[in-house]
């Protein structure tokens, strides 16, 4: 959130809005390009919180405890994965950045994140487009 110049305004009054917009692009990555997705924030209480707000279980959301950041839990994550290599993380963190590439993952920019999510964002608005055209074609 903090490496997008539309949500780090956000993060000082509405931490809150600003996660949900976060939560909501990630949802058209997901639905659009048929992957598992997982948001990862820092602290939120006393517990780890897993959330799956699509009520899907290939879209994750997850709060840490406040004594872990969401490094920590990215960086669990991908050295327990079955194939890391699998994993694509977004950071703009360097010392993040090289240690999940140590642990076999891929790694992409927050930018780049912002242009894959467009581009999904794309994809579902000719699909919705196209079922619409063809909807009313057939009346």
């Amino acid at each position: 959130m903090h490496a997008w110049p539309e949500l780090r305004p956000l993060l000082r009054r509405e931490r809150n809005t600003a996660r949900e917009r976060l939560i909501s692009s990630a949802t058209s990555l997901h639905d659009a390009a048929g992957c598992r997705v997982t948001v990862v924030f820092d602290g939120r209480g006393s517990e780890v919180t897993v959330e799956h707000p699509a009520g899907q279980a290939s879209f994750t959301v997850i709060f840490t405890s406040s004594g872990l950041t969401a490094d920590d839990v990215i960086e669990q994550m991908v050295g327990r994965a079955r194939r890391p290599e699998d994993c694509v993380v977004s950071t703009a963190d360097i010392a993040e950045r090289s240690t999940v590439e140590a642990l076999g993952a891929a790694v992409i920019s927050p930018d780049e994140l912002a242009r894959r999510i467009s581009g999904a964002q794309e994809r579902i608005r000719a699909v919705l487009t196209h079922a619409a055209d063809c909807s009313r074609k057939r009346k």
